[in-house]
């Protein structure tokens, strides 16, 4: 693939072989390809729903993906396990307010935990009292709120800090430790609680989606694309969906039965 410089696109890349591919990161490298995006059912590994993005991440797919699966399967509530890259505070929102139960581990990205210090995690939230309570016990209450790249956060402190034996562990900050807090972010700890406490869903991830990911790139030799263009790959990868969930049937019920059941 060959690229060129879009200085007054807004784009900062441009395939001069598929102008609507991207440069994305695979596994240690990267690639110039599509972003698949796939829905799986935990009891037959069917894929459920698909749609292909030119997206390099994953964090704005995770409600549109969760919904369209959640019509598909024409049910009232359902359980949905993500990777860490799906992460991401406003669509676990709209999946809870879909009647929607996410479970995404929360990546580590703390400035101060690779220098050692106390992260956002060593402090307690106190749902009652809105505040937080720091590893040396004192309360770090509400001070301010803002809106930031479109989310509203509030600020907590306290003014203990200036005398605390313990600040050098903390903050780098000459003054005092400031934890911010998303409005919403109970939605997020109400998660991370239960990521803790049922690992065993976050084990059946990969069993779920690699399954499907690997059968196709490997056992039906779908790992590169033979069109170009989003509406041409997007077609393409619709018929290699397809192609996959009859073959997962005919193993699972036979031929007979799936041509009596599509009759």
């Amino acid at each position: 693939m060959l690229f060129r410089s879009l200085k007054d696109s807004g784009e900062s890349q441009l395939s001069l072989t598929d102008p609507d591919s991207r440069s994305m990161k695979v596994g240690q490298a990267k690639d110039v390809c599509y972003n698949l995006q796939i829905a799986v059912d935990d009891k037959n590994k069917l894929i459920v729903e698909h749609e292909l993005t030119n997206d390099p991440t994953d964090q704005a797919h995770l409600a549109s993906m969760a919904i369209k699966a959640k019509q598909t399967l024409e049910v009232e509530k359902m359980e949905v396990v993500a990777d860490k890259g799906y992460y991401d505070g406003a669509e676990v929102k709209k999946c809870e307010q879909a009647g929607i139960s996410v479970y995404v581990a929360k990546q580590q990205t703390s400035a101060n935990k690779k220098l050692g210090l106390f992260t956002k995690e060593d402090f307690r939230y106190d749902r009652q009292k809105d505040c937080y309570v720091c590893p040396a016990g004192k309360e770090l209450s509400y001070r301010c709120e803002t809106v930031e790249l479109g989310r509203h956060i509030r600020y907590y402190s306290t003014s203990e800090c200036r005398g605390c034996e313990i600040k050098a562990k903390c903050t780098r900050n000459k003054r005092v430790r400031r934890i911010s807090r998303w409005v919403d972010e109970a939605i997020l700890e109400d998660m991370e609680r239960r990521v803790r406490g049922e690992p065993e869903k976050m084990k059946k991830r990969k069993e779920l989606v690699e399954h499907p990911f690997g059968t196709m790139k490997r056992g039906m030799n779908q790992g590169y694309l033979l069109m170009k263009g989003m509406k041409k790959v997007a077609a393409e990868m619709s018929l290699t969906v397809l192609s996959y969930n009859i073959k997962r049937v005919i193993n699972i019920v036979g031929v007979i039965k799936m041509i009596e059941a599509v009759g």
